[in-house]
Order: structure tokens, then sequence, then C-alpha cells
């Protein structure tokens, strides 16, 4: 998982070397005129690895929103089975063919898909075929009102593997703790997003698995409006590239940073109290049940209580600073 690094430049990409363009890409579309109905005002990326069975499907699906003001732009992570075979075989001069010279993450291959898009809004979608491509409307009429739609998985008939539920809950209650709001999904690969907002938060965004969740706690934090529709969920076609416990690590510290990066206090304030009531605890029980009072310890939570508290409001102070600057 790439890490959240807050000194890179907005709008920060790969070299060229690293990418290839097809040549349709040269044709309507893609030099900056209308490549469907009067202009474009929703681009549609799909971020691709190793789907060759289900890509073909996927782009045949969503060919009905060409003529709704949409361009698609699919994004080809260096597969190494046949899913660029199958892209290049794609006639259609409005899709756009993005392929990396190298597997770079699911999150810079929609980076990739967002610099060539021309559309007000980012709509992104998975390529494994597990999310509905009819609930697409249901997105797109909505994003007018608020600045992310998201598809969340919570349709009773949503085929979420059963291993992955108790730990899904689990970071969902975090995240719901953090934001101070109710997460229905955390990060639904189906969403709509207004450009110009996710560009403010483009340099936070990492290349891998996270970049879902991180542009949700994003938005959250900074008090973004987001609306989430129940969808339904199919079982995925191939192999999941998910690793449950290597990722489900990488979330909760993703989860934590994000938000210390955003809200601070919201990890800092409780941190101390509990420290603070360690003290008190330590305190009592050896007053009352031990020799001799623990001096020392009590001392020692004490004091880390009030160094958290005050790294806390330093840290809170910084946010806000960089907030009323702009930066």
């Amino acid at each position: 998982m790439s890490q959240i690094n807050p000194h890179t430049k907005q709008g920060q990409t790969n070299s060229q070397s690293q990418t290839e363009f097809t040549s349709r890409q040269t044709l309507k579309g893609f030099d900056g005129s209308p490549c469907c109905g009067v202009g474009v005002k929703i681009s549609i990326i799909v971020p691709a690895y190793n789907e060759e069975n289900s890509i073909e499907k996927v782009v045949a699906g969503l060919r009905i929103y060409l003529n709704q003001e949409c361009e698609i732009i699919v994004v080809n992570d260096a597969s190494t089975d046949k899913t660029k075979t199958i892209l290049q075989q794609i006639s259609d001069s409005n899709i756009k063919i993005i392929n990396h010279l190298e597997n770079r993450g699911y999150g810079a291959a929609i980076k990739s898909g967002i610099e060539k898009s021309q559309g007000e809004y980012v709509l992104i979608i998975d390529a494994d075929g597990s999310y509905p491509i009819e609930d697409i409307a249901k997105l797109i009429k909505q994003k007018d009102n608020y600045d992310m739609v998201v598809g969340a998985r919570t349709n009773p008939k949503a085929q979420i593997p059963l291993i992955r539920r108790p730990i899904k809950w689990a970071l969902n209650r975090l995240a719901n703790y953090l934001t101070k709001s109710k997460i229905p999904d955390l990060n639904s690969g189906l969403r709509i997003i207004k450009k110009d907002v996710l560009n403010r938060f483009i340099h936070l965004l990492p290349n891998g698995f996270s970049f879902t969740t991180t542009i949700t706690l994003a938005l959250l934090t900074n008090n973004y409006r987001v609306k989430y529709f129940p969808i339904n969920y199919y079982k995925r076609k191939g192999k999941s590239k998910i690793k449950p416990i290597k990722d489900t690590l990488n979330f909760i510290q993703l989860i934590l940073r994000t938000v210390l990066y955003f809200n601070p206090l919201r990890i800092f304030i409780p941190a101390s109290l509990i420290l603070l009531l360690l003290s008190f605890g330590v305190f009592i029980y050896s007053y009352f049940f031990t020799p001799r009072i623990m001096d020392t310890t009590t001392i020692i939570f004490f004091i880390s209580a009030i160094q958290m508290s005050a790294i806390g409001m330093l840290a809170d102070l910084i946010v806000k600073t960089n907030k009323y600057n702009g930066t």
C-alpha cells in the first residue's frame, strides 16, 4: 500500500515512460474535444489488472452511457493475462485505453484515468464484474446534490465473502468513530465524485487499494457532502487481489493516519484520557491493595496524558492553520 505523503505536489504523476496510450486515444475525445453528446460531463474510469474473465462484459455494459455525455477510460495496470489483448480489440474510438508498462497499483490506475479525463465528474467502477452497471444511473441522478455519491454494498443480496464481513464491520466502526459519521461502505469500488473536489486531495491519495478508503475519509473529515445508495454486489470473476491479513493491517494504519492528518484530536484526546484513567487507576489500586503507593508509575502515566493532550492540541492547531492558509 502506498504511504500518504503530504509533501507530494497536487496532480503529480509518474513519468510518461511508465504509461502507454493506444492509438485510438489520438482520435475523437482525446484532444479535448467532446467525445460524446455535446460535451463530456462524466468520466467513467475502469481500473483493470488481470481481469480477462470480466473486462469485455463490463466495457460492453458501460457503452450505454456513451450517449449520455460520458466518456469511458479503461486503465490496464500491466496485466499479465489476456486483458490487454481483449482491450486492443475494442473498436470504439470514444473508449480510451491506457496501458501501464509496469504494475503500479489500483490507485495509480485511477490517477492515470483522472489525468486524461475531461469530465466534471469522475465515476469509478471496478473491472471484475462485481458491481451492478445498472445501478450507475442511481448515482448519476444524484451527482449534482452531493460532492460524492457511493454505491454501498449493504443490499441483503450483496455477495460479500463471509470471511471479510467481520473485518469490514470492524473497520467501518473504527472509521465511523474517527470521522463522526455513519459509513455504510468504507471502500466501495463504485462511486461518482466531483473532479474539482477529488483534485484537492489527489496528492494524498495512495497508489494501492486504499485509494477509495482515503478519499472517503478525506471528504468526511472535511465536511463534504457524501451520499450512500444501497446496491447489489455480485461474486467477482477471477481471483481477488486482496490479502486479508496484510491489507486489513494496512487499512487500520491508513484510517488512523488519514484522521491524524485532518482531525488529530479524535485520536490524541481519547489516548490522553486513557493514560489519565490509568494514572488514577494505578494510584487507587496501590493505595488500597499494595504496601506502598506506586507513585512513579502514577506520575509517568499522568505526565504522558498531559503530553499526549498537548501534542494533540498542537497538531490540531497546525491542521486549522493549514486550512486557513489554503495549504
